[in-house]
């Protein structure tokens, strides 16, 4: 994808070390479908992990829930007031989530500003 709506390697916690370092010092906010993590970082850009356990449901719900919240990172990175490292983890909740339910969870988590 051109610009800034890509999800490269580069936008991406991929390391098990980081996300413990993440949930370790980050700051969690939880909504009713997500935990949030987030702490700044040095690099240039934001990046997201995202953790779903079986809990959530089987690897068709679980890479459901994957999709649609990297999909909100990639409309909202561009508006994110900061380079941030966050990490969300899906709740058992999170299963029957739509689109704009999920977007208005994460918007008031991360601290955006709601779209108009």
């Amino acid at each position: 994808m051109p610009g800034s709506r890509g999800y490269p390697k580069a936008a991406r916690v991929r390391r098990r070390r980081e996300f413990l370092a993440l949930q370790r010092h980050g700051r969690r906010r939880h909504t009713p479908s997500f935990v949030v993590v987030q702490a700044a970082t040095d690099g240039p850009i934001s990046r997201l992990g995202v953790t779903v356990s079986s809990r959530v449901g089987n690897a068709v719900v679980r890479n459901r829930v994957k999709r649609l919240i990297r999909e909100i990172f990639r409309e909202r990175r561009p508006t994110l007031p900061a380079a941030l490292d966050i990490v969300v983890i899906a709740k058992p909740d999170a299963a029957q989530i739509t689109h704009a339910q999920a977007a208005s969870e994460l918007d008031r988590a991360l601290g955006i500003t709601p779209r108009s």
